[in-house]
């Protein structure tokens, strides 16, 4: 029998009051989901089962070279989604602004920020996205700039849609942006998604509910900025991004 929404969410929400039950015992908070969260059935057969392999001698042998990405390798439109082609995309025009900030609050500088992400009708320009919506022959959906001294960063995009997927029957998910950061090698790439305020979606999303702490979770969540909307052009959205420590951004381990 297919799973249905009602099923979906009485595990989140069992999940949920086990973790809530926890946390009132005094366990310390979890701010990254387990590998294998039930709900989200594919993290079952994706996540690691094996344990990690340790790595004896010089860490250097691990990759004979890392990235180093520079001006020459990001070009002026690579962050502005809406200009990489010859006509005008479809869909509400936003800017995306942050910074890329260590656990100390500390500026991360001269680093590759990636995004991907569905075009305004909830279609990925992927040939394994078979979604019945239509494409956009003006939005490919994936950009990339270098984060600034102060480790600020920007893009100019189409605010993504929702879009269904086959986790159970009438699974859809909230609108998002996938983040990708590189580090000093390639072994540190990390992987995230922003997703925008007040979403209908967020309480039916087991991707999303997978992060049981309510804080850790809100850090997903973009803030709404007035002072970054461009008038008669786009809104605009501030989300900082933390590496590490007790604020750290959700990072998509494992999966």
């Amino acid at each position: 029998m297919a799973l249905t929404q009602h099923d979906i969410d009485r595990e989140v929400a069992e999940l949920q009051d086990a973790y809530d039950k926890a946390r009132a015992g005094g366990a310390p908070a979890a701010h990254h989901p387990p590998r294998d969260y039930a709900p989200y059935r594919s993290s079952a057969l994706r996540h690691p089962k094996q344990p990690l392999v340790a790595v004896h001698g010089d860490p250097e042998t691990v990759e004979l070279s890392g990235p180093a990405f520079g001006t020459t390798d990001v070009t002026a439109l690579d962050n502005d989604l809406t200009r990489q082609h010859t006509g005008e995309p479809l869909g509400e025009r936003i800017t995306v602004s942050g910074r890329l900030l260590d656990g100390r609050g500390r500026p991360v500088r001269g680093q590759l920020v990636e995004i991907w992400q569905a075009n305004a009708s909830g279609r990925y320009a992927h040939q394994r996205d078979d979604h019945p919506a239509p494409l956009d022959p003006n939005f490919t959906g994936v950009g990339r700039v270098l984060t600034g001294d102060d480790g600020s960063y920007s893009f100019t995009t189409i605010k993504p849609g929702a879009y269904p997927w086959r986790n159970h029957t009438n699974a859809w998910r909230p609108a998002h942006i996938h983040f990708s950061l590189f580090g000093d090698a390639f072994t540190q790439r990390l992987v995230t998604q922003m997703y925008f305020p007040n979403d209908p979606l967020f309480p039916y999303d087991p991707i999303l509910r997978s992060v049981t702490d309510e804080s850790a979770r809100q850090r997903l969540i973009a803030t709404y900025d007035h002072d970054l909307s461009q008038p008669e052009f786009s809104l605009g959205y501030r989300w900082d991004i933390v590496l590490d420590g007790p604020s750290a951004t959700w990072i998509e381990e494992g999966r």
